[in-house]
């Protein structure tokens, strides 16, 4: 399989409950699914989806000091740094980047972009938006508008009118954030955009962002989609204070993402002793029947010095640092992903688009840890990234 090749079959692959099955393709879906009797030694699973990145600050870690950053001393850092990138270094790192999530199996992200107040602030958005129209149908890209609370109005109106999908922010960040939550709800009821706020990113905090969100979306009955990307405060709860908090979540209809990789590094540097893990609760969430989706967040910038763009790599952290089972980690990058996201969901079953991940035929468990980096990537059945890796040992 070449890269750019549309793909009509794929016969005798492994699929995930271990069944040896024949996979017939057509116009971006699944067409069949059949029994099959030789193995092929390949295993296909669910292409993965990236819920939550930041490709406008991605790629930027070799250009800051390798500080050991909280959260406040990145966001310090990256306005700083900020101030001097123009809109064509946004998209040449945002397409270096895409191009490093598509080859590991990443055939959605969903981006969130600076509106800065230095320069124009619309240098991310037609960015982001011109790096969607150059990857067509090859990557699904959504793009969320990060407001700050001091983004005008009139400068997220701006942006949505230029491409931008949905209106994100971060209110937990402003003086006031019961307000700001207020105004940007006031702009997604107004403009019938989904929302997707950055809530509870810290381990202290006064307040539950995401409590109050629920609240304001069950009181305006809001129909769009409605996500809380971090959510780490929750991790921190006791049940008793936890429990009806989800409640309103579910009944809110909010789904969570989790971002396990870029919390561990930011949140949790306050503590002398027992440090917090900076995630959200998410076995909780998943017990209370709560939508959740896992992703990387920051990509080698101020918030985050490592990562591999790698869905993998997320599962590897929710089993380790979160306690998940391998298929449960797992559908937080592929099936939870994309109800989060609202797309059509992906799977082995006939009529399900043809967004998948070939990789040897190897047990699950080595897939889910990245023991592996061979990896075909289809997207709706057109092969979009071929890796194949090859070692020589002296052992």
């Amino acid at each position: 399989m070449k890269p750019g090749e549309v793909i009509s079959s794929l016969p005798g692959v492994r699929a995930l409950d271990g069944s040896l099955v024949d996979l017939t393709l057509g116009e971006g879906r699944i067409v069949s699914v059949e029994a099959a009797t030789t193995p092929s030694g390949w295993r296909v699973i669910p292409a993965a989806s990236e819920p939550h990145a930041h490709l406008d600050k991605a790629l930027t870690g070799e250009r800051v000091d390798p500080e050991q950053n909280d959260l406040p001393a990145a966001i310090a850092q990256w306005r700083d740094l900020a101030a001097r990138i123009d809109s064509e270094d946004i998209y040449d790192r945002a397409l270096r980047a895409v191009r490093r999530y598509v080859s590991r199996g990443i055939t959605t992200i969903r981006s969130h972009v600076d509106l800065p107040g230095t320069g124009d602030p619309m240098r991310g958005v037609d960015a982001l938006v011109r790096l969607r129209e150059y990857l067509g149908d090859r990557v699904t890209l959504q793009l969320v508008a990060l407001a700050g609370h001091q983004t005008s109005d009139d400068v997220i109106e701006e942006a949505l009118a230029r491409g931008i999908d949905i209106l994100g922010g971060c209110p937990h960040l402003a003086p006031a954030p019961t307000p700001e939550l207020t105004r940007l709800l006031d702009i997604a009821q107004r403009s019938g955009v989904p929302i997707d706020l950055h809530a509870d990113e810290q381990v202290p905090a006064p307040e539950l962002d995401l409590e109050m969100l629920a609240k304001e979306v069950i009181a305006r009955g809001l129909t769009q989609q409605v996500t809380a990307s971090h959510c780490v405060r929750l991790g921190s709860l006791p049940p008793d204070q936890l429990a009806p908090v989800l409640e309103l979540v579910k009944e809110a209809g909010i789904g969570i993402v989790t971002l396990p990789i870029t919390n561990l590094y930011l949140q949790g540097r306050e503590a002398s002793h027992l440090v917090p893990r900076g995630l959200t609760a998410v076995r909780a969430i998943l017990d209370a029947g709560i939508p959740l989706a896992a992703g990387g967040d920051n990509l080698r910038d101020p918030f985050n010095p490592v990562g591999r763009a790698d869905p993998f790599e997320t599962t590897a952290l929710l089993i380790a640092a979160g306690h998940l089972r391998p298929s449960e980690a797992l559908a937080a990058v592929t099936t939870g992903a994309r109800t989060v996201l609202g797309l059509p969901q992906v799977g082995i079953e006939a009529g399900r688009p043809a967004d998948l991940i070939v990789v040897p035929d190897t047990d699950l468990g080595n897939v889910l840890a990245g023991w592996d980096d061979t990896r075909i990537v289809l997207h709706g059945g057109r092969v979009v990234a071929v890796s194949h890796v090859s070692s020589m040992e002296a052992l």
